[in-house]
């Protein structure tokens, strides 16, 4: 299975986003939309990222009630996405619902269960009561998922290979946390991987941010991501 890129925008506003987008148009195909520009601008912005020609991945990471997470999808739906997150500690009749809700309103739409953000590790499990590991927590969580009808988790690259032992082949996996072997500092991330290594542990796609949002040309950035991604 190929593994694709996902480009995390997370940036500040829209014009700070405008260039970056130009200059990726025609050399990748997923832009992810994240809380902070979707506060921001609300959907009209999924729909200007999406009529540039990309592919849109709507990270709202939605928990709640059950009911509640099943109107939001169900408003969510009409919008020009392919993916859009919920989170798997939300429990099983949560995402149920959320599944429910997709096939009613937008049957190609791929919704994406959050297991253990890549920002937590064991340290910040025990802060919440969970005493599992990072990996048993994202294991667990994404057997509840696949089991309740989600096609799709987000988990960090290094739980891959876990996960491809214990679910079905045709679960696609997302994962974040995706740094090069030159960069020094993972910044909050706390469990990361190179871009090869997450293709060729299973990794359907991987998602990068500030290695080319902070880069001098984003779009050479991305190539070489993609090019790595090739060669894996």
């Amino acid at each position: 299975m190929a593994c694709d890129l996902i480009l995390a925008l997370d940036v500040p506003t829209r014009e700070e986003a405008a260039p970056i987008l130009q200059q990726l148009r025609g050399q990748l195909r997923w832009v992810k939309i994240g809380l902070q520009l979707f506060t921001a601008y609300g959907p009209a912005y999924v729909r200007e990222v999406a009529d540039l020609g990309f592919n849109v991945f709507l990270d709202l990471k939605l928990h709640d009630i059950p009911n509640t997470v099943a109107k939001a999808v169900e408003s969510l739906g009409p919008l020009p996405i392919q993916m859009l997150t919920i989170h798997t500690c939300g429990g099983g009749e949560m995402m149920r619902a959320a599944v429910a809700a997709q096939k009613k309103t937008n049957p190609n739409l791929l919704i994406l269960g959050v297991t253990v953000l890549t920002s937590t590790d064991d340290a910040g499990l025990r802060e919440t009561g969970v005493n599992a590991t990072s990996p048993e927590q994202v294991v667990r969580l994404g057997k509840l998922a696949a089991a309740s009808g989600v096609r799709g988790l987000v988990c960090s690259p290094l739980e891959v290979e876990l996960l491809r032992k214990g679910l079905p082949t045709e679960i696609q996996l997302i994962t974040p946390g995706i740094r090069s072997a030159s960069e020094a500092g993972s910044d909050d991330q706390k469990r990361i991987m190179t871009p090869g290594d997450a293709a060729r542990a299973g990794s359907t796609y991987i998602v990068v941010g500030r290695p080319i949002l902070k880069a001098a040309d984003p779009a050479a950035a991305a190539r070489a991501i993609l090019s790595e991604l090739s060669s894996a």
